[in-house]
């Protein structure tokens, strides 16, 4: 399958081109992911420590290459990960293998998933995601229908706010070069409020939102509630009926 294939009219295949190309350096500590690498610590706390994932049926939406879905897997997590990417889930399927760890990576959109499991998920993540899809608003909506009545949510994004273009674009891409120049357009960023009114539209409701703060001069990651300006995680619960 290519990634023009018409999973879901929520795609752009410029973007999924774009992990596409970096597929095989997904796993490199010190590449164009270590980012994620650096930060995947944090998230994986914020999300164990509030839905508790040893043994819980978990689904991790836009999973890359893989790395999170691992590491919550790690933690005794039953995890599924979906991706439009090919070659991010072929390095995340032998990665997981590599590692003796049980993780389902299926090719598909969440929305797509949504139609045919609704309901099946007690944990649904979704992280730095949002950002590189047409409409975020049909994600959130799809991320509400997979988990359980009760279940948790959490979704981490980058907030349209002036601080995050200049960390996050100028500093990140240009700077330190931390990420690939190209990785984020910023008329794509998402404001917590806007995130926050998604959610509560689908039957979420929004328990707690924290930033994700880098500290250049000692090149490490901490998690604030008092600044949420660039990179920011958001928990959230299905509402029971």
């Amino acid at each position: 399958m290519t990634a023009s294939d018409s999973r879901s009219d929520n795609v752009d295949a410029s973007e999924i081109a774009k992990f596409e190309a970096l597929a095989e350096r997904w796993w490199d500590v010190n590449g164009e992911f270590k980012p994620l690498h650096d930060i995947n610590p944090l998230r994986l706390d914020f999300i164990d420590a509030r839905a508790g994932l040893a043994g819980r049926q978990v689904l991790d939406v836009g999973c890359g290459g893989g790395i999170l879905a691992e590491a919550m897997a790690h933690r005794g997590g039953q995890v599924s990960g979906i991706d439009l990417g090919e070659a991010p889930l072929a390095v995340a399927r032998q990665h997981a293998e590599q590692s003796a760890l049980q993780v389902d990576y299926q090719c598909t959109s969440v929305e797509q998933l949504a139609e045919r499991q609704p309901a099946s998920f007690d944990v649904v993540t979704c992280m730095e995601m949002l950002e590189h899809v047409p409409d975020p608003g049909s994600v959130v909506q799809a991320c509400a229908r997979l988990v359980k009545p009760g279940g948790q949510v959490f979704f981490s994004t980058i907030n349209r706010h002036p601080k995050a273009y200049a960390l996050a674009i100028i500093g990140a891409e240009y700077v330190l070069g931390m990420l690939p120049r190209g990785t984020h357009d910023y008329a794509r960023f998402i404001r917590p409020s806007e995130l926050a009114g998604w959610s509560r539209e689908a039957g979420l409701e929004v328990r707690e939102q924290s930033g994700l703060i880098y500290h250049p001069l000692w090149r490490r990651y901490q998690l604030s509630a008092r600044d949420v300006a660039v990179n920011y995680l958001m928990h959230c619960r299905r509402e029971v009926a």
